[in-house]
């Protein structure tokens, strides 16, 4: 078996399930060459996986989470880092500045409003029979919701989405220096919302992050920038991509589409946790060991790159009975889509409800999808999902 997690080519239909099967099997824990790079280890079974990511003091988010180290003179900010690429306390404290506006009982205060976004998502294209569905449907919801926290204008997210599919593409796909110039781009607008939050404060987490305080002292510019920067491309990823990934796999799979319909909303929790466990919208987060470690059976050693692949995990037959099957009554589903310990997808409560949201628009008011060209899936060894995907429907 030939096992390539770098290549876009092994991402380019999806996850490389039989690649990741073979892992599991003969190798849970592996070294991976990297061109370029130092190498480092795959880590593919649930309980490896759930381990690395709850052990913050073996393994750590610094200096990244993405493979590739950042280089001396390019895509670091100096002293300054991402929240994501933070350990404990620091990322704690880090945390704690946004966590009150994620919790379950606030996301719940926005579905009201989530639900009447996700009609007037619907409405742009029911009557044309036919849309990018990626792009004009799933790509929408967490556009707006992003820039409605942030108190900005729906337009302005839908521009912002699309830098952060730039910023999520393998470099090699795109032309010299586009990743670069999409997060200089984020930015800039960025900049333009400081400015506009200083001078006129409102009630929306923009204009409370530039209140707030961490360590006594409020965020400087490039600490409120990189903040902005993960809240507009980590509000995206999950939703994106399991609304697009998982109409897909409903349509391949019209027994579970039909059984989910004949009583939608009795099965629509289950279901929704399913698709999150069948698309893993993540694909990957890196650790980097901090110290000498054992993990199924591999010597790790301090310095070494640990890379944990969620897709994989997910798909665990010791955790899941018959993971490759779409099942979406699946009652124990105890997927980890949205990571676990520490660094579990803040945004997660409020992801389910756009996810529930658009599935009731979409599936409800919908009928008879069918493709009307080939999926062109993201070309990325870092998020999983279609880039395109054009259906057509009718109305329901």
């Amino acid at each position: 078996m030939k096992i390539d997690l770098l290549s876009p080519a092994s991402f380019a239909g999806g996850q490389p399930h039989g690649q990741f099967d073979w892992l599991r099997e003969n190798a849970p824990v592996r070294w991976h060459e990297e061109p370029g790079g130092a190498g480092f280890w795959a880590v593919t079974r649930h309980a490896d996986v759930w381990a690395v990511d709850r052990d913050f003091q073996t393994y750590s988010s610094e200096p990244t989470i993405m493979i590739t180290d950042p280089l001396a003179d390019a895509g670091s900010f100096g002293p300054y880092k991402m929240m994501l690429m933070m350990d404990p306390p620091e990322h704690t404290g880090f945390r704690k500045l946004i966590r009150s506006e994620f919790t379950e009982p606030a996301s719940r205060l926005r579905s009201e409003r989530i639900h009447a976004l996700a009609k007037q998502i619907v409405d742009a294209v029911i009557r044309r029979g036919e849309c990018d569905f990626v792009n004009e449907v799933a790509g929408e919801m967490p556009s707006f919701v992003i820039a409605e926290l942030m108190g900005l204008p729906l337009e302005d997210g839908r521009e912002l989405y699309k830098l952060t599919e730039t910023i999520h593409t393998a470099p090699e796909t795109l032309p010299p220096g586009a990743g670069g110039q999409a997060v200089m781009k984020m930015f800039e607008y960025g900049g333009k919302v400081i400015a506009e939050k200083r001078a006129r404060p409102r009630d929306d987490l923009a204009s409370k992050l530039l209140a707030c305080e961490v360590d006594g002292r409020k965020l400087e510019d490039m600490e409120f920038l990189l903040f902005f920067l993960l809240l507009v491309d980590a509000g995206g990823d999950t939703t994106r991509n399991l609304l697009s990934g998982g109409l897909l796999a409903l349509m391949e799979n019209p027994d579970q589409y039909a059984w989910l319909m004949s009583d939608f909303e009795a099965r629509l929790p289950t279901a929704r946790e399913e698709l999150l466990r069948w698309t893993s919208p993540v694909i990957y987060m890196r650790r980097t060991a901090k110290r000498d470690a054992e993990l199924a059976g591999a010597k790790i050693k301090a310095g070494d790159k640990v890379v944990m692949y969620f897709g994989a995990a997910n798909r665990d037959p010791g955790v899941f009975d018959r993971p490759d099957v779409l099942d979406l009554s699946r009652a124990e589903n105890p997927h980890i889509a949205f990571g676990t310990g520490p660094h579990g997808c803040l945004g997660q409560h409020i992801a389910r409800i756009e996810i529930d949201a658009m599935l009731r628009e979409v599936l409800t008011r919908m009928t008879g999808f069918e493709l009307a060209a080939p999926v062109e899936w993201l070309p990325s060894n870092f998020i999983s999902g279609p880039k395109a995907m054009p259906v057509r429907f009718r109305a329901g």
